[in-house]
């Protein structure tokens, strides 16, 4: 399995209504934050995520996030 890449050094903060989401986890999505299918061959693959309420989403960037499609601050920490 291949590592993601850095998409970006800063989350994606969205408003974003309810509905299933396929979350980009390998980085090389054209589609940032979500998946386009540039993952093929990768080892990495999207991740489901199901947003009940609309809300406003900060999906991780950096893709190394531990709390998966959710920003947690690890982007300001990566060399």
């Amino acid at each position: 399995m291949s590592e993601p890449h850095i998409a970006a050094r800063r989350p994606y903060v969205q408003e974003t209504q309810p509905g299933t989401y396929w979350w980009c986890a390998c980085g090389r999505s054209g589609a940032q934050p979500f998946c386009d299918g540039s993952h093929k061959g990768t080892g990495l693959g999207p991740v489901k995520v199901v947003i009940e309420n609309a809300r406003t989403v900060a999906w991780c960037g950096c893709k190394h996030s531990g709390n998966g499609a959710f920003c947690d601050g690890t982007h300001a920490r990566l060399g």
